[in-house]
């Protein structure tokens, strides 16, 4: 036990059991609907090997590039159908479910299709890059009586998990503040397509940590937002890598630090204060994190089990399969993932004028 836990202890009166924290992704009680993936990229190797893990059934795997989408087919569910038509995944009747894990510019008619043709829906992530677009997909799926979430995997991350769960048992009280450190080197993407992505940091890196913040304070409404980023000394990347961002709620406050060209060392750091405890997760990367829990009981250590990779792809589609199962709102739906997507918005506004921003009055990305 660290220094730092060891006066926290002593200051809250010594070390306690940990309490049951349920962190991991839930397990169905039913048989699931089938599966049908439609994007055959990278990241789709962790979607199919969480899937696969858990026991989902895929049937059918699209893509454009149909030797992407065998190649996939091959490596984790020879029985499927690899395709390059989107029809025969939408007209498919033994397929309940369309994981829909294109481009962002792609997504928003490929997740209408899916609704129309009455399935339910797990979008990639970010959902959409205009909020008045995810208001309207919202609306169809709801008219229609189908589930439509969002894969913001970060959510089911062990460390994450363990700390939505603490907040939602009240054992920290009202949460007043969120402060997130993250200290990695993301110089890797130089000569890759995500070296042409101005926002790397604060969009396609952050929309993780913008999604989490919303977890962490509930219901409470982001009032103003006030970001910037620079370039680090000696930087080989196009984009700047490192961000910050600060958000206004109403009662509580959060700060967002990326130091994206960390090249020696590493720590990642979240530290949720509340008014009854405090909870703060640490470690050298995100797969390797310590949660310690203080409240007036004591400190308490929690031992986790997993990783992120692929234990939040897993969450992602128990979460929404969970929901099906049970005839609710997953909690990662796309109305609730908005509110992410308006604060991440207007953190990039923000950082390009150098002015703070209204969450939810930027429309667009």
């Amino acid at each position: 036990m660290s220094d730092l836990n060891y006066d926290l202890a002593t200051e809250a009166g010594g070390f306690i059991p940990s309490p049951e924290i349920n962190y991991q992704p839930k397990t169905l009680k039913t048989k699931p609907p089938k599966i049908g993936l439609v994007g055959a990229g990278g990241i789709t190797s962790h979607h199919l090997n969480a899937y696969r893990t858990a026991g989902y059934e895929v049937l059918a795997i699209c893509d454009l590039d149909l030797e992407r989408a065998i190649s996939k087919r091959d490596e984790f569910y020879p029985e499927a159908i690899a395709t390059k038509d989107i029809s025969d995944v939408l007209d498919n009747p033994d397929i309940g479910v369309v994981d829909i894990a294109t481009h962002p510019p792609e997504r928003p008619p490929l997740i209408e299709a899916a609704l129309r043709s009455g399935k339910h829906v797990l979008s990639q992530k970010p959902f959409v890059i205009d909020l008045d677009e995810g208001e309207r997909l919202v609306a169809l799926a709801e008219e229609n009586g189908l589930l439509l979430a969002v894969n913001q995997n970060g959510r089911w991350a062990p460390h994450v998990s363990a700390m939505r769960e603490i907040v939602s048992q009240g054992l920290i009280g009202e949460v007043i503040g969120v402060h997130v450190g993250l200290h990695w080197n993301h110089g890797w993407t130089v000569g890759t397509p995500f070296d042409e992505i101005h926002h790397l940091v604060l969009y396609d890196f952050a929309i993780h940590w913008f999604d989490m913040l919303h977890c962490y304070v509930g219901e409470k409404v982001a009032t103003k937002t006030y970001a910037s980023l620079t370039r680090a000394s000696e930087q080989k990347a196009k984009p700047p890598l490192l961000g910050q961002a600060l958000v206004e709620f109403e009662g509580a406050q959060a700060t967002l630090v990326f130091d994206g060209y960390t090249t020696v060392g590493s720590l990642d750091t979240t530290i949720l204060v509340g008014t009854k405890g405090m909870v703060r997760s640490e470690g050298p990367n995100l797969n390797e994190q310590t949660v310690t829990l203080t409240t007036e009981a004591g400190v308490a250590r929690l031992e986790l089990e997993g990783t992120w990779f692929p234990d939040g792809f897993r969450g992602t589609m128990a979460e929404l399969l969970s929901a099906l199962e049970e005839g609710r709102e997953p909690s990662h739906s796309g109305r609730n993932n908005l509110r992410g997507l308006a604060t991440c918005f207007a953190a990039l506004k923000s950082a390009d004028t150098g002015q703070p921003q209204v969450p939810g009055q930027v429309r667009k990305l």
